[in-house]
């Protein structure tokens, strides 16, 4: 199969100057799992048809989002005081700030909660994703992070691009490939070769970093899918444009609706309470203790305005 690269690559840096994207295909598949093992909201597989689209190659780095940045003015949700529900408290607090992953204080024999070793953080953001003491200057390769999805989409559309649907990104990440489970195929992935960045060692309390990466990587470091994509398993969480839906894959879904603006528009709005996006992907922080984020139907889902240490994002294109 032929792959069409649009914009190239890198400057005399090494650090990706346009954003590269490939034409993926149009074509038919089975979205969703059919194992045994996987969360209820993956069920049932059902076909789906996909329109053929452009995708970036790389989630968006830290200098294509400075760019717009500089370009607009734009500030980022977790720069601005926005309304923050403590999901350990339940209050609700107006402060700026993301969350950071921080297992310093916990030991092999604590009893680690879920949300044990999430911290907010009043001033981490993309700018300085671990505190005011860090910045990006050495990272302008690597994806950028604590952005939320109005930030995302905001990117986008200043891009002239959009967000990826929840079945384009699968569709995507399968590479051209039917029945596999992650987007190098089969294999689990393993310590003696590093299909992409993810936890090693004991989560949360070890992480032996024998990729070399204790964080997120630079994008395209680990060998992309067979559409030529890096990334569609770890390194980043990627938002996606579609509102969450549990019961999703139940339901008989239009892809042309899914992909129409004014669909949209209400989803646009801050002010629109409890809706939560989907997120796909996995990240550097996912194992096969805790996350099988990495897994091609693996759904995750937040808060259109939640921050994360470990969440980014890559964009589409519509053909012609």
């Amino acid at each position: 199969m032929t792959l069409f690269l649009f914009s190239c690559g890198k400057n005399s840096d090494g650090i990706i100057s346009d954003s590269e994207m490939i034409l993926i295909p149009g074509g038919q598949f089975m979205m969703g799992s059919s194992d045994s093992i996987s969360f209820p909201d993956e069920y049932p597989p059902h076909e789906v048809t996909i329109t053929a689209f452009l995708m970036d190659r790389y989630e968006v780095t830290n200098k294509q989002f400075l760019e717009f940045v500089n370009s607009t003015g734009y500030v980022t949700t977790a720069e601005r005081i926005f309304k923050y529900v403590d999901v350990l408290s339940g209050d609700s607090i107006s402060r700026k700030g993301s969350l950071i992953f921080d297992a310093s204080e916990l030991t092999y024999d604590s009893s680690a909660e879920l949300l044990d070793w999430w911290k907010w953080r009043e001033d981490a953001n993309w700018r300085q994703p671990y505190g005011p003491e860090s910045s990006i200057s050495d990272i302008m390769d690597h994806p950028v992070i604590h952005v939320s999805w109005y930030d995302a989409n905001a990117y986008a559309k200043w891009s002239n691009k959009r967000l990826p649907t929840e079945s384009e990104w699968e569709w995507a990440a399968k590479g051209g490939k039917n029945n596999i489970q992650y987007p190098w195929g089969n294999s689990e992935p393993n310590r003696s070769y590093h299909k992409a960045n993810l936890w090693q060692g004991m989560f949360p309390f070890l992480n032996e970093n024998k990729d070399g990466s204790e964080w997120s990587s630079k994008v395209g470091s680990y060998l992309p899918n067979g559409y030529g994509l890096h990334d569609m398993a770890g390194n980043v969480w990627e938002w996606c444009l579609d509102e969450y839906d549990q019961n999703a894959y139940k339901k008989k879904l239009d892809q042309k609706k899914m992909r129409d603006a004014h669909f949209w528009k209400r989803h646009r709005n801050e002010n629109v309470p409890n809706i939560e996006k989907v997120m796909r992907g996995g990240s550097f922080l996912c194992d096969e203790s805790i996350c099988s984020g990495y897994k091609l139907t693996r759904r995750m889902r937040s808060t259109p305005d939640s921050g994360f240490i470990h969440t980014g994002f890559r964009c589409v294109k519509e053909v012609g």
